[in-house]
């Protein structure tokens, strides 16, 4: 294929919220959230737009790979939401780092990474641009419910920046959807328009969430049986499943599934909760800054979001 990824950075809100925090004015508890998400924590905006955070992110990897902003040809931003409807995330990002080149948002929820580099690997298959910068962010907080501990408990803000270019390490990548609107959903409202007789308020994130459960682990495995089918693999020549970090019971249950050792399975939910599409990323640099990744390491990256969205990869690092 068409790309490697040569650098990555992250913005992460200074505030930490535990489960004890939550239980603090909602009713759970610590042992209630992690028996049923593995979340111990996740961090949350006070201060910080989301423009900062994804600045943030796209500073340390513009820095990490010893380039400029100059050396930009592409900002792809995968977001819910920016501080804006418009201009987009991706726009306000270049104007702080002074990039003169085009920036666009996309929005496939969860899975929005994965689509990312499906653009970003389009852009430069077509030589239309050299080094593209995808950037990941997600305020969570303000699109959830802090009264229903079914939803908040889940969720964190952040953001994650990756910096791709030319290379071969990019193997497969597949993208789908599975239409569907009321499963996972966040409805905008409609203004104060005169002309609308039944005018409604923006809402908050509502989830079924058994029947994302079971989306998530089947599509999950449908995704990896695709992808080692295309490449002739087997799952035992994965070294890394980086599957998006939703809830750790499901990717317990993808990997009984595929049938793999836990320690092919990093995870970082703990910390961070659900940051949508920037869970991915945000757990690929936390491997790279530890060194977990080795040169040569195959890696599967899958999730899957809202729409009902989905996407896979095998890239090999280095």
């Amino acid at each position: 294929m068409s790309l490697r990824i040569v650098s990555l950075g992250k913005g992460i809100p200074a505030h930490r919220v535990s489960n004890d925090d939550l239980a603090a004015f909602i009713d759970t508890s610590d042992e209630w959230i992690r028996t049923r998400t593995g979340i111990e924590s996740r961090y949350v905006c006070r201060d910080e737009s989301l423009t900062d955070l994804a600045t943030a992110a796209a500073t340390e990897a513009i820095e990490r790979a010893g380039l400029a902003p100059s050396d930009i040809d592409l900002v792809i931003g995968s977001t819910f939401e920016g501080d804006y409807l418009t201009p987009s995330l991706s726009c306000c990002v270049a104007e702080r780092l002074g990039t003169q080149c085009p920036a666009f948002d996309l929005n496939a929820a969860c899975t929005g990474f994965i689509f990312a580099l499906e653009v970003a690997a389009g852009f430069v298959e077509r030589q239309k641009a050299k080094r593209v910068l995808i950037v990941c962010a997600e305020m969570m907080s303000k699109h959830i419910d802090w009264h229903d501990r079914s939803t908040c408990v889940l969720f964190g803000d952040g953001s994650a920046a990756v910096i791709v270019e030319p290379g071969e390490a990019l193997k497969y990548i597949s993208i789908s959807t599975s239409p569907n609107s009321e499963m996972l959903s966040l409805p905008v409202g409609t203004g104060n328009s005169p002309f609308v007789h039944h005018g409604k308020t923006k809402g908050f994130l509502a989830m079924e969430g058994q029947k994302v459960f079971k989306f998530a682990v089947n599509v999950g495995a449908v995704e990896l049986s695709k992808a080692m089918s295309a490449l002739g693999m087997t799952p035992e020549e994965i070294d890394y499943f980086v599957l998006h970090q939703a809830n750790k019971r499901i990717i317990d249950s993808i990997r009984a599934k595929v049938g793999q050792p836990e320690e092919k399975f990093p995870m970082n939910i703990q910390r961070y909760g659900n940051i949508s599409s920037v869970a991915i990323p945000l757990l690929l640099l936390e491997m790279w800054e530890s060194d977990k990744l080795k040169s040569g390491d195959v890696l599967f990256l899958s999730a899957f979001g809202a729409g009902m969205t989905a996407g896979s990869c095998v890239i090999v690092w280095g």
